[in-house]
């Protein structure tokens, strides 16, 4: 595999990713369901967002989590798990749903970070 690839696209654990990936799996596959069942049914377009947001997803998610655990710390809350579920589904399609936009700056993050530790 090539070093670029492999710092980044390879720069998550195997667990993580797999965990991950079949979070952003089962979106796309809820999303083409959805569109399946319209009178335009699913278009290539979407079918490709589909695609390129359940391979970004593990990424996306790599770069929230990372973000939240900077800001909440090792800090435990207690709330409703009805709230905490909703807001993770939340969370989970947001980042599904931007994937595009913020998985770049966790591959740019991962591609420095295996850079630095090879150095």
């Amino acid at each position: 595999m090539h070093p670029v690839l492999e710092k980044t696209f390879g720069g998550l654990s195997l667990q993580y990713f797999m965990r991950q990936f079949i979070f952003g799996v089962a979106i796309s596959a809820f999303v083409g369901f959805m569109a399946a069942r319209g009178p335009s049914g699913i278009s290539v377009s979407l079918l490709l967002m589909c695609i390129i947001s359940a391979v970004l997803y593990p990424y996306s998610r790599f770069v929230y989590e990372s973000i939240v655990n900077f800001i909440l710390g090792e800090n435990t809350f207690f709330v409703n798990t009805f709230l905490m579920l909703f807001v993770k589904i939340m969370t989970m399609v947001l980042c599904w749903g931007f994937s595009i936009f913020i998985a770049p700056i966790g591959l740019a993050y991962l591609y420095f970070h295996h850079s630095k530790v090879a150095s």
